[in-house]
């Protein structure tokens, strides 16, 4: 029996990142960096006026207040974006928009709300300090420094910060694209009228809706039949298309599952018998997109895992073994589930002789620890126990979990 690290193991080995490439900064949305994205100019790009108001000499309105308002000519007028070569003199004010360029000399913006608005005089109600309100040039970002490091996910604030720094593309690894696919000829797509065998195919959509959460692009194949024609025509016709094929069911002992015979056909795939439920059974490896030596050369492997037809197990096995490798693809360097140690505050007796991931719901805090209770009857593979779930508690194999006993959670949320 295969220990659950040792097969985490061997499925980040089996998967590589995925080359780097340069996009625009929209299809970068959700990508990791490959490389530092260095910002092409200084953020603000001048010192700028934080807000609407007056550039002003500090002491030209020390003595300033509601009670004792300073006059001041007002000597220009200066909108965002205007090119300038004003100087401000003493005893004089430049009216600003916010985002102004600040006039030579300047230093302090008075804001509007201490002013009458005058546009030749104006009447300034309160003193200023050095510097309050102008945001001062590079104060964000220099030339030349990092905008957003490598190894980070990009999303919108990274957007935003990787546009006001200049850059129309940056280096990226791209989201792998995941072909999911169910295998079974009882399975049926939600939604269709099926016969009393038949079973909705909860497991395709569940673990497309996993993947893309955890980054891929995502193509979902209708349920594929046993029949091993059919089975070896739709796995290879994905090959040219997919960085990563993930496939449910076929994997029992009985006679109509034919998904190992099929592979082993094709590729270099591995079953193995790990030491977890609900699940047990997996299967990892590679399949070559061509046999011709030239053309196998020029095109990688495909990696390949093989997940159990039950939709508990299905969604467990991703999460442990799946999901990590998928997130090594995208270039993420830290690529596990979080793990907390809580108690237990309701018991139940283990029904198998693995250890068993048990859906769990986990609350608390690191100041006064965590806690959890099972999301429904622990040792029963239910989809609606799992839906209610926020973690997974890795229960022992074959013994008892009592009130206030630890166990390490993964968590999902």
């Amino acid at each position: 029996m295969k220990e659950v690290s040792a097969h985490i193991d061997d499925c980040l080995a089996a998967v590589d990142e995925l080359p780097p490439i340069d996009v625009s900064l929209m299809d970068a949305m959700g990508c990791v960096l490959a490389r530092d994205a260095v910002s092409e100019v200084d953020l603000p790009p001048a010192d700028l006026a934080a807000r609407d108001g007056y550039a002003v000499l500090t002491d030209d309105v020390a003595g300033a207040s509601r009670d004792t308002p300073v006059h001041l000519p007002v000597t220009d007028d200066i909108t965002a974006g205007q090119d300038h070569t004003t100087a401000l003199t003493p005893r004089t004010a430049i009216r600003l928009s916010s985002g102004a360029p600040v006039p030579r000399g300047t230093e302090a913006v008075v804001s509007i709300d201490d002013t009458d608005l005058g546009r030749a005089e104006v009447a300034i109600t309160a003193r200023v300090s050095p510097g309050q309100n102008i945001r001062r040039r590079a104060e964000d970002l220099e030339t030349g420094l990092a905008a957003v490091a490598e190894g980070k996910r990009i999303g919108p604030r990274q957007i935003a910060l990787l546009a006001a720094a200049g850059l129309g593309s940056v280096t990226v690894h791209p989201a792998p694209r995941v072909v999911i696919m169910s295998i079974g000829d009882e399975l049926i797509e939600p939604g269709r009228t099926g016969t009393p065998a038949s079973v909705y195919d909860a497991n395709a959509y569940g673990l497309a809706a996993a993947a893309a959460d955890a980054g891929a692009v995502v193509f979902r194949l209708p349920a594929v039949p046993d029949e091993k024609s059919q089975l070896r025509e739709a796995i290879t016709d994905q090959l040219v298309r997919a960085d990563l094929i993930v496939t449910t069911g076929g994997l029992s002992y009985g006679g109509g599952d034919t998904l190992k015979e099929v592979l082993a056909d094709i590729g270099n795939v591995r079953f193995d018998r790990v030491a977890i439920a609900p699940g047990r059974q997996y299967g990892w490896g590679t399949l070559p997109i061509s046999k011709d030596p030239e053309e196998a050369s020029e095109h990688p492997d495909v990696p390949i895992f093989c997940l159990p037809g039950n939709p508990a197990a299905a969604f467990t096995g991703f999460e442990l073994f799946v999901r990590p490798a998928l997130r090594k693809m995208c270039g993420y360097r830290h690529v596990l589930r979080r793990r907390l140690r809580a108690r237990a505050v309701r018991g139940w007796e283990c029904r198998y002789d693995l250890p068993e991931a048990v859906p769990v719901r986990l609350v608390g805090n690191p100041s006064d620890g965590y806690r959890f209770e099972p999301a429904g009857e622990p040792g029963r593979e239910l989809l609606f126990g799992l839906a209610r779930a926020n973690a997974l508690a890795i229960a022992p194999a074959g013994g008892t979990v009592a009130v206030g006993d630890w166990l390490e959670c993964v968590v999902l949320d």
